[in-house]
């Protein structure tokens, strides 16, 4: 008797796990969450007329023992280009002029609306591939990895990570299509994001990179003090609160 009771309690256990197997539904394809996430960003975009906020950048080479740092003021305009005004440096001058320099430079460039198209997250530049759905940050994410589709600096290899609920981008690694320069051997970067209110924004970026002679060099990007520009006039005492915020 005891046997048959056994026998029907894994039966059970069987059956129910089988079911809730059926049941899960299954893992949407890359380009549908990606396709999903444009959407959304587009949508949030509606929300706001552009952004302004601070950064700070902390470049460190420990070979060369060179250390120095840049106080950065950023606005964005509501087609997305953006405007940088350098409020404070510190530390190495060569560091800060043909390093974080350049970085600033070519991001102004990268944010005109003309080359965003040619850099964004979209099927027109990457290929996608699902890896899995998992836990980031205490909240469900779409980990894909991407390929692009052209060798160029300011385009990446490596993964995403996708809000399940809100299919916004929460983290991004990899490392340039093309190396930036001969010099360079190799370049790694991750760029974090936080959600607040109804956006998303990026809280930090750390790169590494590898330069023939020089050896390491990172980089690490603090975001604060990012305000939404509100869509009609300025900002009221009660306006829009505080956020860490950029793109």
């Amino acid at each position: 008797m005891r046997a048959h009771l056994i026998i029907g309690a894994l039966l059970l256990l069987f059956a129910v796990t089988a079911f809730g197997m059926a049941d899960d539904d299954p893992l949407p394809t890359a380009d549908a969450v990606v396709a999903k996430m444009l959407v959304r960003d587009a949508q949030r975009q509606t929300l706001i007329d552009g952004y302004r906020g601070s950064r700070r950048y902390v470049l460190e080479n420990k070979r060369m023992q060179k250390h120095t740092e840049m106080l950065v003021r950023v606005k964005c305009d509501a087609d997305g280009t953006k405007h940088f005004e350098v409020v404070d440096e510190q530390g190495w001058k060569t560091g800060q002029r043909r390093v974080l320099q350049k970085m600033l430079e070519s991001e102004a460039e990268a944010s005109l609306p003309q080359m965003r198209m040619k850099t964004r997250l979209s099927t027109d530049n990457y290929e996608f591939h699902m890896v899995r759905s998992e836990l980031l940050d205490g909240r469900m994410a779409y980990a894909i990895d991407i390929v692009p589709k052209r060798r160029e600096e300011r385009l990446f290899m490596g993964r995403i990570w996708i809000d399940a609920e809100d299919y916004a981008l929460v983290r991004s690694e990899g490392k340039p299509a093309k190396n930036p320069s001969f010099w360079t051997r190799s370049v790694h970067f991750v760029h974090r994001y936080q959600k607040n209110g109804p956006f998303w924004f990026p809280a930090s970026t750390e790169s590494l990179t590898e330069v023939l002679i020089f050896g390491s060099t990172s980089v690490r990007i603090d975001y604060f003090d990012y305000r939404p520009n509100p869509l009609h006039g300025p900002e009221t005492a009660g306006g829009t609160p505080r956020v860490p915020v950029t793109q």
